[in-house]
């Protein structure tokens, strides 16, 4: 998380509201319950292109305390561009982990709230709950549902969505996920997770499908640092 990480006329409102931090970490739109590793903070950052021309950077920075450890503090900002249009979002996404996944099940609460800079007001609000269920040593899967609002089309919609994470080895794992909302189309995406510098960085290159709802194709390349 990320959300997280949703317009459906936008790809840059589509991939913030529901990657909920905005979701587990980085550029995933599906969302695990836990939170950073108390101490640590960490920032998210990835670029998006997309089919029709579509361009979308990302920043998210998060702390967990020590002092909280189930309570992870977060905020983005997103630009997004097409030949059509310009949208800058800033926003904050706060987690928390109500039971831990070692448990056998992992239960959490995800939220976001985004303002839009260029038009001067609050461009959208998500509340997701992630559960994560640990198969096995290598397998886990991630389940969201929840609700998200967007300005755009003045509405709110359900969103569902599953994961499963396969650790190949310690450095290295595949993601697949699939989600949907009221609107627009199912969209999925795939894509591989390199783990290096003691656990401190992940690297992740995606490959999805209607993420947004709308755009057929997008591709995206992530970096997230941890301190």
């Amino acid at each position: 998380m990320r959300w997280l990480r949703l317009a459906v006329a936008a790809l840059s409102t589509a991939l913030l509201a529901a990657s909920p931090a905005l979701a587990d970490g980085g550029a995933h739109v599906i969302d695990g319950s836990g939170v950073e590793t108390p101490g640590t903070c960490h920032l998210e950052s990835w670029v998006t292109l997309s089919s029709g021309d579509g361009r979308l950077i990302n920043s998210a920075p998060a702390c967990t305390r020590k002092a909280w450890p189930n309570l992870e503090l977060g905020g983005f900002v997103t630009h997004g561009w097409s030949p059509e249009s310009h949208d800058t979002l800033v926003g904050l996404s706060p987690k928390i982990e109500l039971r831990s996944a070692t448990r056998g099940l992992g239960l959490g609460i995800a939220t976001s709230a985004a303002y839009q800079v260029d038009r001067g007001h609050f461009h959208e609000v998500s509340l997701i709950v992630p559960v994560t269920i640990p198969v096995d040593r290598q397998v886990t899967l991630n389940l969201n549902s929840g609700w998200q609002w967007s300005r755009a089309g003045h509405r709110a919609d359900l969103f569902v969505g599953g994961q499963m994470m396969v650790a190949l080895k310690p450095s290295l794992s595949l993601m697949a996920e699939t989600f949907t909302r009221d609107r627009g189309k199912a969209g999925g995406q795939t894509g591989v997770r390199w783990t290096t510098g003691k656990g401190r960085i992940d690297i992740d290159l995606l490959v999805g499908r209607y993420v947004d709802g709308t755009t057929p194709i997008a591709i995206t390349f992530g970096v997230t640092l941890r301190r």
